[in-house]
């Protein structure tokens, strides 16, 4: 009940604050590619995507690949290092540790601890750690890559990620029920806030969302509390990611950019 509430109050005060607001975005470029699933980008603008179960990577110049059917499908990968990639195997609770260039640094089987994990969702953290949420505990915890031993660190709270991501010093996620919540190095669980419905979603910063639903995108911005459609953009996309006043739009078969400045 007070989840609803909660959910009810924050639509009752952005929709009313928010009602025809709009942002247009400005066509920069437009790329012709053809993949099957794109699956990030990284801070260098390198595209990471999947095509029949094989990694890539490319830009302007160049392409690398990384293959290892036999680990299955890649669930997600983590580019926030470019110098280290992440990349999750959850089928075989497994996570590859990958260089610039999609050489293997190291693989890391869960299964294989004398305490096992069956990990829901990792993360590359600071100092040579893993961000990894246990389904056995309950907890979210970090894995020490050099010694492969690791720490559960929160409380224990069910794993109903809608969404989670992660950087070097916090572990974010929002449950089905929509609340947005963030754990530190330290295992400190903070509610942050309830956010719209959603099928895709960026978190930017502490206030700010983008977010897709249906065929559109929105931004919110919670100081201000409100919500704008981006006007002007591709409405059939498969990703989509904002930085530097830049967003970017992917489909199967091309990347559009756009320029879009926010108040």
């Amino acid at each position: 009940m007070k989840t609803f509430i909660q959910i009810l109050g924050l639509f009752i005060l952005v929709v009313s604050q928010s009602i025809g607001q709009t942002i247009k975005a400005t066509p920069l470029t437009t790329d012709a590619i053809s993949v099957n699933r794109f699956l990030a980008i990284d801070v260098l603008s390198h595209r990471y995507y999947e095509e029949n179960g094989v990694l890539y990577k490319s830009n302007q110049d160049q392409i690398w690949q990384y293959k290892n059917l036999a680990l299955g499908k890649i669930v997600k990968i983590d580019t926030q290092n470019p110098l280290k990639i992440g990349v999750f195997f959850e089928g075989f609770n497994s996570v590859v540790l990958l260089d610039n260039q999609l050489n293997e640094i190291k693989k890391i089987s869960f299964l294989n601890n004398k305490n096992s994990i069956i990990a829901s969702a990792i993360g590359i953290a600071a100092q040579n750690k893993l961000w990894f949420y246990d389904s056995i505990s309950q907890k979210i915890g970090l894995f020490n890559c050099l010694n492969e031993d690791f720490n559960l660190i929160s409380t224990s709270f069910p794993g109903n990620f809608k969404h989670y991501e992660s950087d070097f010093n916090n572990f974010q996620w929002i449950d089905t029920e929509l609340n947005w919540y963030s754990c530190n190095l330290f295992g400190e669980i903070r509610l942050i806030r309830t956010v719209p419905d959603f099928d895709k979603i960026q978190i930017i910063n502490s206030h700010l969302i983008l977010y897709s639903k249906g065929e559109s995108l929105y931004f919110v911005n919670f100081k201000s509390n409100k919500i704008q459609e981006v006007q002007n953009v591709d409405k059939s996309f498969d990703f989509f990611t904002y930085k530097d006043q830049i967003l970017s739009i992917f489909t199967n078969r091309q990347i559009k950019n756009y320029k879009i400045l926010l108040p």
